[in-house]
Order: structure tokens, then sequence, then C-alpha cells
């Protein structure tokens, strides 16, 4: 967080803000259940090929993000510049950073929930700060930074209208590698596997069958999936209307286009997924299609609700996460670690935080499954009141 600001004057964009905030609830809402063996099926990732509601909300993320990174090089007016240039390299190397520190947080955490026995408290302590050696490398955090950089780079330096073709190349280029490098294979003998084994080593991958879903290979399609964020907000707030058109006309034109582009996009994904398959884990070309498809199409439905019909009261939750929305995934990491490794005195023993409110309170009283969802949605409670508090002082924390 490099900068703490309280917004007086600056215009935002409700429906942005309201979509940003509905992913960022979604992804705390899947990444924190009460127990992972009994998750319903819809707040599962699919296992390998294939499509759940939850693998919508990380991509979504990433949608919106090249939608933010258009509004925010606008000032620049998308020309290089030293100015522009450090935003980018500072904006990057904050957010990677705060991705590594999560995962090295997480690490010291866990270790002294469970400390090795029989060792002095310094050597405990050396052990527990000195988790480098296997900490993941790469993440949700490291991949925005990435992706957010390469965007804003290609942005500053290709015409605009060009991009679209970059996209294209990127995606078919991809899709080549996989289709020769057993990119749908779930195992180690995946082309992906083999490149974040021999660069990233196993001791800083994710654990799945050799595959990391973040990891280096796949970072590809997540640069063209941001870079048609910022093609639909081009498309939206870059185009000046027809002439002689009302602002109306011009809203409704526009608000049409994103629906079409959003249908556009999703049936060319699901058409082309029968030979190029639908899968989070590679971010497959039919997968970044699919997922910018609906997202615009849900961006194109908050932008009738809230702008056209004025439907706005319902969306005062989400608009606290969508405000803050990486500091509030930051907070909703930070505080599932927390609630996992604090222990507290119970019934003669110890329980974590976690413990206490799934096994001992929400477990009985909703069962397994039912007591799991539960938690999930306290723990998001528990991070909305802290975003809105500082969404009802209009505090904006910059990350």
């Amino acid at each position: 967080m490099n900068r703490i600001k309280t917004a007086t004057s600056n215009k935002r964009i409700l429906a942005i803000d309201i979509l940003r905030g509905i992913t960022i609830a979604g992804m705390t809402l899947v990444n924190n259940p009460g127990s992972w063996g009994h998750i319903y099926a819809p707040l599962r990732h699919a296992e390998w090929n294939g499509l759940t509601p939850t693998d919508l909300v990380f991509p979504f993320f990433m949608f919106i993000m090249g939608i933010s990174t258009y509004i925010s090089l606008k000032k620049y007016d998308f020309t290089f510049s030293r100015a522009a240039a450090l935003k980018i390299i500072r904006r990057t190397a904050v957010i990677f950073l705060i991705g590594l520190g999560l995962a090295w947080f997480g690490s010291f955490c866990y270790y002294w929930a469970s400390p090795t026995e029989g060792i002095s408290f310094w050597a405990q302590l050396g052990e527990s700060v000195w988790t480098f050696d296997h900490i993941r490398i790469l993440g949700v955090m490291q991949r925005l930074a990435l992706c957010y950089c390469a965007a804003a780079l290609v942005a500053l330096g290709m015409k605009h209208s060009r991009i679209p073709w970059l996209i294209v190349i990127l995606l078919a280029g991809y899709w080549v590698l996989l289709a020769l490098g057993n990119g749908f294979v779930y195992g180690e003998e995946n082309i992906l596997s083999k490149v974040d084994r021999a660069v990233l080593t196993p001791a800083h991958m994710y654990r799945d069958n050799g595959i990391d879903p973040e990891g280096l290979l796949s970072t590809i399609p997540a640069v063209a999936h941001v870079l048609i964020g910022f093609c639909v907000a081009r498309m939206m707030l870059g185009r000046k209307p027809e002439a002689g058109a009302s602002a109306e006309r011009a809203h409704d034109q526009k608000l049409i286009t994103l629906f079409l582009v959003g249908a556009i996009l999703t049936f060319a994904g699901l058409l082309l997924s029968y030979g190029c398959p639908l899968n989070k884990k590679v971010w497959s070309p039919t997968f970044v299609l699919t997922t910018c498809g609906f997202g615009s199409s849900l961006l194109a439905l908050l932008i009738w609700i809230i702008d056209v019909k004025g439907y706005r009261r319902w969306s005062t939750f989400f608009e606290a996460f969508g405000v803050n929305p990486l500091f509030m995934y930051v907070l909703g990491n930070v505080l599932g670690i927390l609630f996992d490794a604090i222990s507290l005195p119970w019934a003669g023993g110890s329980v974590s935080i976690h413990g206490l409110l799934y096994d001992v309170t929400l477990q009985p009283l909703f069962g397994d499954t039912g007591g799991s969802l539960a938690y999930a949605l306290v723990f998001i409670a528990i991070n909305w009141v802290i975003g809105y508090q500082l969404y009802k002082r209009r505090i904006y924390i910059k990350i």
C-alpha cells in the first residue's frame, strides 16, 4: 500500500466498482470455507476441464483490471513518460511483493501454530522467519502485478487499434503451445509444469499434479485477458458519440455494443471449447474468451440496472469491497491466516478462531456443508464491516 487517499471530488464509475466488489466478495467467499471437505458444488473450482461459478471470480477481476488500466492511463494521454513508467513499475513491484509477503506470512503463522518440539525458541524463530526456500513465488497477486505491467506497457507503447491483433496472436500462439506440449494433460508431462518446475522449482510452486494455476506460461493468455478488458473500456469510454446523437442515445449505443461484445466472446469461447477445452488451471484461450464474455455481459447488466433504471440501494454492500479491492483481498487473506493460526483456550485445551466459529458454533447448528457456507458468510461479514468503515469515510487505499 503506497498511499491512503481520502476522496473528495474524484468521480467513480459505480457499475465498475460494484462488479469489482462482487468479485472480491466472491473470492473471499470461495477461499474461506468452514471446511474444505464440505463445500457446495458451485463453490468449488472445476477439477480440470470445465467451468463452475467459482471459476468466474478471478477472471472477472482480471477483466476489470483491464478497464481500470485504461482509466488510470488516460490521464497520461496514453503517452509514454517518466511519470507513467514510474507509476507502472512502482505499482507492479508493490503488488508483487505483497503477494510474496502473504505467502511468507502464511508460512510464518502456520509454523507457530504447530511449532517443532525439542528445539529452542531462537531456533524456531529462525526457522519460522526464513521460509524463502520453500514459499510459493507466484500467486494471485503476483499474476495481477505481471499482467498489469504488461498490459500497461502495451497500452503506452502500441497503437490501440492494433491491440486486438496482439490479443489474437497471444491466444493463438498459446493454443499452439498447449496443443504441441501436452497442455491439456493433468500431470507433470504438461509443458506448463515442465517450464515451471525447471524455472521456479517444485519447492516454489503450488502443488497440484505439478500444475501451478498461476504459472509462468499461463501468464501469456492472462495478459491477453487484461487487454480485452482494456479494449472494452476503450469502446465504452474512448469513442465519441455519433454526430447529432443525444447523450441518452449515445449511452444506449454503448450499452448495446457492450452486450453484443459479451455475447460474441461468450459464444466464441464455448464453440471453440470443443477443440480447446475451458480450463482455468492452464488459463486456456477459450477460458479467456468465455469469462471475458460473461464479464462484459454482467458489466452491461449492472450499468443497465444502476445507471438506466437507477436501482442503487442494493449495491452498497458490494461497493464497500469495490472501492478498495486489492486492500480488501489482502485483508481477507491476512484474516484467514490469523483465524487459522491463533489459538484460544477452550474446554481445557485450545482451539483456533476458525475452529471456534466452525467446529464449535456453526457446524452443530447447520451441519457440515451448511456450517461451512455459514462460516464463509460470517467471514465475509467481518471483512465487510472493516471495508464499510473505509467506504463511509470515503477513504481509498491505493495499492
